[in-house]
């Protein structure tokens, strides 16, 4: 990490002159790119290191030649000789998600989504002029090999992985019938590919996130891997978020004011019965394409929270199928979806949640190995202890001595620079697998215990990190003690949000 660091304060030194005031090391993303804030008096800006060489010039082209048209993009400040690293423009830390999570449906957060699309379909309509295609990281278009690759990655990663019964010859000619009715649009302008929610990102007039009231600006990020292809894909993404759950009167009345704004800039007249059929069927890529996401993210890397966001992309994809057409006859691939929605399937990917009544509670504690492995006092015995001093130490660097793991500077450090959160993905897949037995045979008490050599970071980050995790997942009663820290008895058991957010699991 101190290599990145250093090449990317390089960097700043040959733009500016001298160097940042400091670095910050931002979380991990869901891409293999790292990113840093830089400090600088009079604001920040981002580094961003990428080993995908081509994958860095498709977004430094894409956003040069959109930043040139004022679009609502980053400015890039300077790239290395390498293409490895470069700088750009800060737009903090607050996503549209960010308000949507915050606020809820309001009306100024309403607002903001409105504001995006037509951010976007200018991005899509002007920043198509004069683009260059061959700059695209992958495929120069969305055409019939890209949409047919989403649904295989539909398929591959999801279906299969049900293991249930279907005509796969029948599917692949389906497939293909409905990979042609789309190529086949009217309109193709530029595709930001991933537009959602969490990619759009809101600035008050001095780039500070202020209150919702005030005048806000868009801005986009993770357009990498844009291509030329239909607009409604772009806008299916957003509505269709499965995160974000819009009603169904704001994707509505979102649609008609996206329409409204593109028939605007194309500056002609826009068959919005043709426009409406399409956008349905890429809706429907979309859900596939994001269930296949997470088939393979959670199913094949066992990360858990792409496995609990299953359940929220199978109930989007029934309510579409259930309320929408798309406008053609595929009989083998609307079997396939009637199979994905039943409530048999939807339930296997549903977690087992306590209620008021479950008498489990899941006591998880921190400790030192110098001083033993805590005592179950339930009576029970079992449970799980899991050392963690396979994790590199923050104890042994001089400044974090003095902390202790809900400290964000060691929070950063266990996030960023060492295995910490693949570790917990193997502990959330064992314990609960045991947890949510316990549920349903109505046990009593579970314990999990963390161990490190002091006691003091490691332990306790993971601690705190399960005690999120089972109340998030399972709502389970929660006792919580760090053994080092308290020494005195069994705190209450941990209600709603009252515990500090020790990791982040989005």
């Amino acid at each position: 990490m101190q290599i990145l660091i250093d090449a990317i304060k390089n960097l700043y030194v040959q733009w500016k002159g001298h160097e940042p005031e400091s670095v910050d090391v931002l979380p991990i993303s869901g891409s293999e790119r790292r990113y840093f804030r830089l400090y600088e008096k009079d604001g920040s800006v981002i580094g961003t290191y990428g080993a995908n060489v081509k994958e860095n010039e498709s977004f430094i082209y894409f956003s040069q030649h959109f930043y040139k048209k004022n679009l609502a993009v980053p400015e890039i400040y300077a790239v290395s000789n390498d293409r490895m690293y470069y700088l750009q423009q800060d737009f903090g830390d607050i996503s549209l998600l960010n308000c949507l999570e915050k606020d809820g449906f309001t009306q100024p957060v309403y607002d903001l989504f409105k504001k995006s699309l037509a951010a976007l379909a200018s991005l899509q309509i002007n920043g198509d002029k004069g683009l260059d295609y061959k700059k695209c990281l992958t495929n120069k278009e969305f055409g019939k090999e890209a949409i047919m690759a989403d649904l295989l990655y539909f398929k591959y990663y999801f279906l299969d992985a049900l293991r249930k019964p279907y005509d796969k010859q029948k599917l692949i000619r389906d497939f293909e019938a409905l990979s042609n009715y789309l190529t086949h649009t009217e309109y193709k302008y530029f595709m930001f590919r991933d537009f959602q929610s969490r990619n759009i990102f809101i600035t008050g007039t001095n780039n500070d996130m202020v209150s919702l009231e005030t005048n806000h600006n868009v801005h986009f990020i993770d357009y990498q891997g844009g291509m030329k292809g239909a607009p409604q894909y772009d806008v299916a993404s957003m509505l269709w978020q499965a995160r974000a759950n819009l009603p169904d009167d704001w994707k509505e009345n979102l649609l008609t004011d996206y329409m409204s704004v593109f028939e605007m800039l194309i500056d002609a007249p826009l068959d919005q019965v043709v426009f409406r059929s399409q956008y349905n069927g890429y809706v429907l890529i979309r859900l596939l394409q994001v269930l296949g996401a997470y088939g393979f993210r959670g199913l094949f890397e066992r990360k858990a929270q792409f496995l609990t966001a299953i359940p929220l992309g199978l109930r989007n994809l029934k309510e579409f199928i259930t309320n929408q057409s798309i406008g053609i006859s595929l009989p083998e691939f609307r079997k396939v979806l009637d199979l994905c929605v039943t409530d048999e399937v939807i339930q296997q990917f549903t977690p087992t949640q306590a209620t008021e009544k479950t008498p489990l509670v899941v006591k998880i504690c921190s400790f030192s190995y110098r001083k033993g492995i805590p005592q179950d006092e339930s009576g029970n015995g079992g449970g799980f202890v899991f050392d963690c001093r396979g994790i590199l130490n923050p104890g042994r660097i001089e400044e974090f001595k003095t902390q202790h793991g809900r400290d964000k500077a060691v929070k950063d450090y266990l996030e960023q620079q060492t295995h910490m959160l693949n570790y917990l993905n193997s502990v959330f897949d064992l314990v609960d697998t045991t947890v949510e037995d316990y549920i349903k045979r109505d046990f009593e008490s579970l314990m999990v215990s963390f161990g490190c050599t002091g006691g003091q970071h490691r332990s306790v980050y993971a601690a705190d990190a399960l005690a999120r995790h089972l109340r998030n997942k399972f709502k389970v009663k929660i006792e919580l003690k760090h053994c080092i820290q308290d020494e005195k008895n069994w705190t209450n058991p941990l209600p709603g949000k009252s515990m500090a957010e020790p990791y982040n699991e989005t």
